[in-house]
């Protein structure tokens, strides 16, 4: 294994400009006594140029041992004997230069030679080494031209390009989602099978996907590391805090062909669109019911449950769902919450909420057999039983 001696803290770049140096190119720390593999001499000498850099090592200052390198010899034996086609003999693509095969050839043994001497990663190629150690710096050199958002590395800054070009090329064959990254369409498609490999060790409790379990393992420690600047609230993710800080924008680029309706968050904007379509597509398997979201299934599914985990620390009242409990409190907190418009009082959220539908013109539930639209959902229920009977 190579690695950089340094003194502690010392700097990356200093770092870099050893690796730089022709006596970091050569390594020294393999056996070259390999007769017993490499039956022709020959192939002794191109081995040895082709992994050390020159013909003589000096085997005393080995640092690993001489049967792990005949095994990494035995490995290797056919891969050294392309060198002179520059053609790779395992994955046939071909080189313009023997340079270029002679690193290309480390890809397929599996040795990784290069070692970060800061975190002890290794690498199969110097190239690798190099980009690795840029992380460890706090420069970011690569910077996007559309936000302005920089990276350390050139490949993540092309990565992050992808997001720009509006270009989801892989597709999830269940459901027609689509993604940027394949890795990101991997995760997904454990969400349309039952299988849920990833398992919480503190409550049992199992999830699809590893991003939901690290999320879900953040729910224990209480740890909410990332803080809006705005209004101070906590969120367990980076990518929740994004969300929320579309709120204190004004700007609501998802707008609704149907109603016109705007919002800032594409999330909410889709499940905004299912109220003119009334579709339901998600279902409950133990009583039947639909409705237009996974999470409203969700939340839904603690009904069948016995659980109720949302305590109230006034009454020790407890609650199934997190947004009763909230309801709950302000009772107990003598917060009522009043309409602008009539002055008329409400103890709930979702109560004002339904009551400001009256005072728009917004007639948000359309009848699908006459038309006839209303302001709210339980006026359309009650209209459809006419059309039933």
């Amino acid at each position: 294994m190579l690695a950089i001696k340094h003194a502690p803290n010392e700097p990356i770049e200093l770092i870099l400009l050893k690796m730089n140096s022709k006596e970091y190119s050569i390594t020294n720390n393999m056996y070259h006594f390999v007769e017993e593999t490499h039956k022709v001499p020959s192939f002794v000498n191109v081995h040895l140029k082709i992994f050390y850099g020159k013909l003589n090592v000096d085997h005393t200052e080995a640092e690993c041992t001489r049967i792990s390198h005949l095994s990494h010899c035995s490995q290797t034996e056919d891969l050294i004997l392309t060198c002179s086609s520059k053609e790779c003999s395992v994955c046939k693509k071909s080189f313009s230069t023997k340079s270029t095969l002679k690193k290309h050839l480390l890809l397929h043994s599996n040795e990784k030679l290069f070692k970060c001497a800061i975190c002890n990663k290794s690498f199969s190629s110097k190239h690798n080494l190099k980009d690795h150690l840029l992380t460890h710096s706090n420069e970011k050199l690569f910077k996007c031209g559309f936000c302005n958002k920089s990276f350390s590395l050139k490949v993540r800054l092309n990565r992050h390009l992808v997001v720009h070009s509006n270009e989801k090329l892989f597709k999830c064959s269940f459901c027609d989602k689509s993604f940027f990254y394949k890795g990101h369409l991997n995760s997904h498609v454990h969400v349309h099978s039952d299988e849920k490999p990833f398992k919480c060790s503190l409550c049992n409790k199992s999830f699809s996907q590893k991003g939901q379990l690290k999320t879900h393992l953040l729910m224990h420690s209480n740890e909410k590391l990332f803080k809006c600047l705005i209004c101070n609230k906590s969120f367990y993710e980076k990518g929740q805090l994004n969300r929320h800080k579309l709120v204190h924008s004004n700007q609501k680029l998802f707008q609704c062909s149907d109603c016109n309706k705007s919002f800032s968050r594409k999330d909410h904007f889709r499940t905004h669109l299912f109220v003119h379509s009334n579709e339901k597509p998600f279902k409950c398997s133990l009583c039947e019911k639909s409705f237009c979201t996974s999470s409203l299934l969700k939340t839904h599914l603690v009904v069948h449950s016995n659980e109720k985990p949302f305590k109230c620390s006034f009454c020790s009242k407890t609650f199934s769902w997190k947004s009763c409990l909230k309801n709950h409190l302000l009772v107990h907190n003598n917060k009522i919450l009043q309409c602008s418009v009539c002055n008329k009082s409400f103890c709930t959220k979702t109560s004002l909420k339904t009551h400001l539908v009256l005072h728009s013109n917004e007639k948000l539930f359309k009848c699908s057999v006459c038309n006839e639209s209303f302001s709210r959902k339980s006026c359309l229920e009650k209209h459809l039983v006419l059309h039933s009977s």
